[in-house]
């Protein structure tokens, strides 16, 4: 059975130079892949003039003649832009036409065009961002990272939910640890919110293990990490911004002088390996959860290969069937409740 995947070709800081190179290498992967490149026809095809018999027939380009920017104000994109190429790939899987949407363009744009086009989920009152990040011993789902600067009570539980059924269906956990991050791991720690938070957590059929410090985010202690909006967005910037010290400041050690150059070529292996480990581009690709649709977003300033990493993840959840199964386990509330 073919898998559809809808690419906004003109989203983000490099368009369609990075994007459809990232596209080309994943339709080489996956056989049974087939997608559909959204934006301006002339640029489309002229970045597809070497592609091969065999891939040309997976792949539709699909003419968008409008182009949200990396600025443009989401309330301006949703009214004005209608026929951009995100809003166009975003209605194929409106339509059925395609299984999910990819796009590297204006996340606030992102967020507001799908939940206007897609619709929420029953029981969902706002979509979230999730994203996987490394641990020690296993990978970590934090979310929100954005979208939500202030959530309720009600509203963290719910990205708890979706959370806990990404984080289990794609690293197949049967009951994924979920941690709210908090200042402290006390219970008398934490403003109101996330105290009422800690409360529906306890009271219900998650496996909820309490508090969780800044520390413990990359420590493999949780499986799923809550958090509004804007202490998510905050965490995951200078968590981008430590591995780049680190890497800066490790690599420039290493040429300062002659001794230096010496045990580089000793400890390569071993640094390259970390630095693999620890390449934010390896877990490109951010979930947009509660919509009645899946919906990825890159980062805006992804390359080729931090784009490939998006499609990847946006495969998982298609063949994982994300949206259904967050909806199943809402009905399973329902019923308990």
């Amino acid at each position: 059975m073919a898998l559809r995947l809808a690419l906004d070709t003109m989203g983000g800081d490099h368009g369609p130079g990075e994007i459809i190179p990232a596209a080309i290498h994943t339709l080489k992967k996956h056989p049974e892949l087939e997608l559909q490149l959204v934006g301006l026809e002339d640029v489309v095809k002229s970045r597809l003039s070497s592609l091969s018999p065999d891939l040309s027939v997976r792949v539709q380009i699909i003419h968008a003649p409008e182009v949200v920017t990396m600025d443009e104000a989401p309330s301006s994109a949703l009214r004005n832009k209608k026929k951009s190429s995100m809003r166009v790939a975003i209605e194929q899987v409106k339509k059925g036409l395609a299984h999910a949407c990819v796009s590297s363009g204006n996340t606030g744009a992102l967020m507001a065009i799908s939940r206007y086009v897609l619709k929420m989920l029953p029981g969902i009152d706002r979509p979230a961002i999730c994203t996987t990040i490394p641990g020690i011993n296993n990978q970590t789902h934090i979310l929100d990272l954005g979208a939500n600067v202030d959530s309720s009570a009600e509203q963290l539980f719910q990205f708890a939910v979706m959370g806990a059924e990404l984080a289990g269906a794609i690293n197949n956990i049967a009951s994924p640890k979920v941690g709210l991050l908090n200042v402290g791991t006390e219970e008398n720690k934490g403003n109101y919110r996330v105290k009422q938070a800690a409360g529906l957590l306890s009271g219900s059929h998650l496996n909820y293990i309490g508090f969780v410090e800044g520390n413990h985010i990359y420590s493999g202690h949780a499986d799923v990490i809550v958090c509004d909006g804007f202490v998510g967005n905050i965490a995951l910037k200078a968590s981008e911004g430590v591995a780049d010290f680190f890497s800066h400041h490790v690599f420039s050690e290493f040429k300062r002088n002659y001794y230096g150059r010496l045990a580089s070529v000793i400890s390569m292996p071993v640094l390259k390996s970390i630095r693999r480990k620890i390449d934010p581009r390896r877990y490109n690709g951010a979930s947009l959860l509660g919509l009645r649709g899946i919906v990825i977003k890159s980062h805006g300033g992804a390359d080729r290969v931090s784009f490939a990493h998006a499609l990847e993840e946006a495969i998982l959840e298609v063949e994982k069937n994300i949206p259904a199964r967050i909806t199943s386990q809402l009905e399973a509330l329902l019923i308990r409740n």
